[in-house]
């Protein structure tokens, strides 16, 4: 039994490109969690996914101008992101518009033109590498870049956390205590970017939101403090990474959709299963009055 949970749990981190991979993973865990509970309690859960089809331009172009080269990819698509956001955002103001629509739209065309760029500059394995990602072929570069990016969402977070808090829970108020409330959204929206950019280079452009929003979902069903849906969703983020790597590496399966489908299987036993809103919960408390009659 022992030789066989080894072999299973242990024997693959043997590897250099498994603990390179695995330590990749547990750094995006830590830092894209948070900034999904954050979207959650916002009501802005759509605006990850969008902005993670808003750095597809950027990444094409870093590409295109040095190949995977994934500085200048990680440099363009913080750019572009952050430029869409800007504009999604001017957009909003001056048209009325709500902010997720204009991004909603934003993505779109940031999504198409990516993929222009990058089918008319490489092959169709290139686009997939930059869509779906490659967690195993993190080098080096890559891991100090993810665990730098990381280091810095953790730390900025830290510092903006009280007026993150007060902005989902009363945002009237912090607007009329400091004439600097909207700098809280507009770092909130660099931190997403930042995340983003450092994800695509292992789960791709198109499922690197997955790692920051299927565990902060399924932390609503075991929690209902701000505290504990961090700590559960950067929980529920480490196991997934780690055990989708592992699920890829003895079936052969794809990395990245093995990472996201397993954070999903935990999002739909969280909703089976919860503490509260939960299916399970329901039936709990459909039974208390039965039980005190």
């Amino acid at each position: 039994m022992i030789d066989l949970l080894h072999a299973w749990l242990v024997a693959p981190f043997d590897y250099g490109f498994m603990r390179r991979a695995v330590v990749g993973g547990l750094a995006l865990s830590l830092a894209a969690p948070p900034l999904g509970v954050f979207l959650v309690l916002r009501g802005m859960s759509l605006i990850g996914d969008a902005m993670a089809h808003a750095i597809l331009p950027g990444v094409a172009l870093g590409f295109l101008l040095a190949g995977f080269s994934l500085p200048m990819m990680s440099l363009g698509g913080v750019l572009f992101g952050l430029a869409m956001a800007l504009l999604a955002g001017a957009v909003s103001r001056m048209g009325g518009q709500r902010e997720d629509a204009a991004m909603a739209s934003f993505f779109i065309i940031s999504l198409a033109a990516g993929v222009m760029l990058i089918s008319l500059g490489g092959s169709s394995v290139d686009l997939t590498h930059v869509l779906f990602g490659s967690v195993l072929a993190i080098n080096s570069t890559a891991l100090l870049l993810i665990a730098a990016i990381s280091s810095a969402i953790v730390l900025t977070l830290s510092v903006i956390f009280r007026a993150l808090v007060v902005e989902c829970l009363d945002p009237l108020f912090l607007r009329g205590q400091s004439r600097r409330s909207g700098w809280v959204h507009s770092v909130f929206l660099g931190l997403l970017v930042l995340n983003l950019t450092a994800g695509f280079q292992t789960l791709g452009t198109l499922m690197a939101v997955g790692l920051m929003m299927l565990p902060a979902t399924s932390a609503r069903f075991w929690s209902q403090r701000l505290e504990g849906l961090m700590g559960i969703a950067v929980v529920l983020a480490m196991m997934a990474s780690t055990g989708g790597l592992l699920l890829s590496y003895h079936l052969d399966l794809p990395s990245g959709p093995s990472i996201i489908l397993l954070a999903g299987a935990g999002y739909f036993f969280s909703a089976l299963f919860g503490r509260y809103h939960s299916l399970a919960a329901r039936f709990r408390r459909r039974a208390e009055p039965l039980a005190r009659d």
